[in-house]
């Protein structure tokens, strides 16, 4: 722990408290956004994330939410500073995945929050997945390959001006959503979220005094730091090198590979994904730079303690070349919402994969690698409206060198609950007919994978189903001699019995009586049966 010496000014009790602080605001922002959200993905699942930044947009805090989201967001507060000066009672928006997005369901909201002085004393910011924005599919995730296929593109605006809300610019994004008074519902927890922030933040400048919460930020930012190094210096100095590979369509097409080597020097490290493949005109499967940095930042801050804080100052350790207009650098016109959801599991993977010979006894294998995504819309006609939903569903985790991975859980760059299948019947013209652990999934080993899951839908109206998956054709791998995960199937069972194998990513048109079962992939078993094992891939 950082000592009182460390910090002029502050004690490591002064430390603790802001921190705690901070990051309670994050956290009550989420409550908040969670509890008065419309859609069951962001009230049930929870596909959130919210964050504290300071005024030269530095993230200071977060909650425990997404790690694709918070790694990335400080990026759409920069492009949200563009609009600048500011007044009290704004609160700007942006999706534009080539201007700080990720991907287009996920619209950021951003508010410059002002001290009792009238001087700037930081930014807050929420994210969150909206079920349906547009685009050739219900749900805003179709097999896409440019991205005004995928959804309405809201570069850096303002929703609200001095408190009064822009009437117009809400008005575009709910018109451009299948399900509008749904989006409509959820942008407003939004903005009730972003306003709450924004009177925590001003309380704490209150109860610090301005001064001392901008001493409290740039201490918070230098103790992340120093964390984070400490753990670098622990990992043995060298280049390791991994590559992975991603299934990008049509069957039989050339596999997208993601290559790395990863540098360790002192108590820096370099992620160069030189060699990785160029961006693929294909499919979605286009990571935006963003998306890979907060994929690399996830990894290196699960190698730290509980006790170190998430910001900014976590990622001063860590540098990045990334080859432009790749699949980990993709660029406009591309389409980019698989490569959030899809391509981002796969970064984590291969960065995984680099550290396991340099920290053998503490990497895992692989886990499911997928997020599993499933988005139904329509019309129903029962309730005589259109609709648009979407979930992730979870899979096995890897193993590692103390513990079987565990089963059924959401995994890595996805920190999302369950849907449960009660609620679904409440709003929408289909259920959850089967949904179990998928037993033996996992790899075996010394210790063994965690087990996948079924989850089987039932359709009792006319749909349109995508599903957005990877792991189908290559299996999560194992470690130290371990076995493979099983992949994952997606099967489509129609009405009289029929069934056909769906790809990885597909689309199609359902009818009452149909069924689409999606089988997700088991985790990686780590160490071999034998004695001692073997060396880590």
């Amino acid at each position: 722990m950082t000592t009182p010496r460390d910090l002029p000014g502050l004690s490591a009790a002064d430390l603790a408290i802001a921190d705690a602080v901070l990051s309670s605001i994050a956290e009550e922002m989420g409550e908040a956004l969670g509890r008065t959200a419309y859609s069951p993905n962001i009230k049930e699942r929870r596909d959130f994330s919210c964050a504290v930044f300071d005024p030269e947009g530095a993230m200071v805090a977060q909650a425990a939410h997404m790690p694709v989201h918070l790694g990335s967001m400080p990026a759409s507060v920069l492009a949200v500073m563009e609009l600048g000066p500011f007044e009290e009672g704004d609160v700007c928006a942006v999706n534009d995945p080539f201007l700080g997005g990720t991907h287009l369901p996920d619209l950021t909201t951003v508010a410059p929050v002002f001290g009792a002085s009238g001087a700037l004393i930081g930014f807050v910011a929420t994210r969150a997945h909206h079920a349906d924005i547009g685009g050739m599919a219900p749900g805003s995730m179709p097999v896409a390959t440019e991205l005004l296929q995928e959804g309405l593109v809201v570069p850096p605006i303002r929703l609200v001006r001095a408190g009064t809300p822009e009437e117009s610019a809400l008005a575009l994004f709910v018109r451009n959503s299948r399900a509008p008074d749904e989006r409509r519902g959820d942008l407003r927890a939004q903005l009730a979220a972003t306003a709450l922030g924004a009177r925590r933040v001003q309380a704490a400048a209150e109860r610090f005094g301005e001064d001392g919460l901008a001493q409290r930020y740039a201490a918070l930012l230098d103790h992340g730091e120093r964390s984070i190094r400490a753990v670098i210096a622990g990992i043995p100095d060298g280049t390791y090198h991994f590559e992975d590979r991603m299934e990008d369509p049509p069957p039989g097409a050339d596999a997208l590979y993601l290559r790395l080597a990863l540098t360790v020097e002192g108590d820096g490290v370099h992620f160069d994904f030189t060699g990785t493949d160029p961006e693929s005109d294909r499919s979605s499967l286009n990571a935006v730079a963003a998306v890979t940095r907060s994929a690399c930042y996830y990894v290196i801050r699960c190698l730290a303690g509980p006790d170190v804080p998430t910001n900014e100052g976590c990622y001063r350790p860590v540098r990045f070349t990334l080859p432009e207009r790749s699949v980990v650098a993709a660029g406009p016109p591309r389409a980019v919402s698989a490569g959030n959801v899809e391509a981002s599991q796969r970064i984590t993977d291969v960065a995984l994969g680099a550290l396991a010979p340099a920290l053998p006894e503490r990497i895992p294998a692989a886990s499911q690698g997928t997020m599993n995504n499933v988005t139904i819309g329509g019309y129903d006609r029962a309730r005589s409206r259109p609709y648009a939903y979407y979930e992730t569903i979870a899979g096995g985790a890897g193993a590692g060198p103390r513990r079987d991975g565990r089963p059924a859980v959401h995994t890595h760059m996805t920190n999302t609950m369950n849907t449960p299948i009660e609620a679904l019947p409440l709003a929408y013209p289909f259920t959850v007919e089967r949904y179990e652990v998928r037993e033996g999934s996992g790899g075996g080993g010394r210790r063994r994978g965690g087990d996948g899951l079924v989850r089987e839908y039932a359709f009792h109206d006319r749909a349109t189903v995508t599903l957005v998956t990877e792991r189908r054709a290559f299996a999560p791998w194992g470690l130290a001699g371990g076995e493979d995960g099983e992949p994952g199937r997606n099967v489509l069972v129609r009405a009289d019995g029929t069934t056909e194998e769906l790809p990885a990513r597909a689309q199609v048109e359902v009818d009452a009586g149909d069924r689409v079962r999606v089988e997700t992939p088991g985790g990686g078993g780590w160490g071999s049966m034998e004695p001692g094992g073997v060396s880590p891939r």
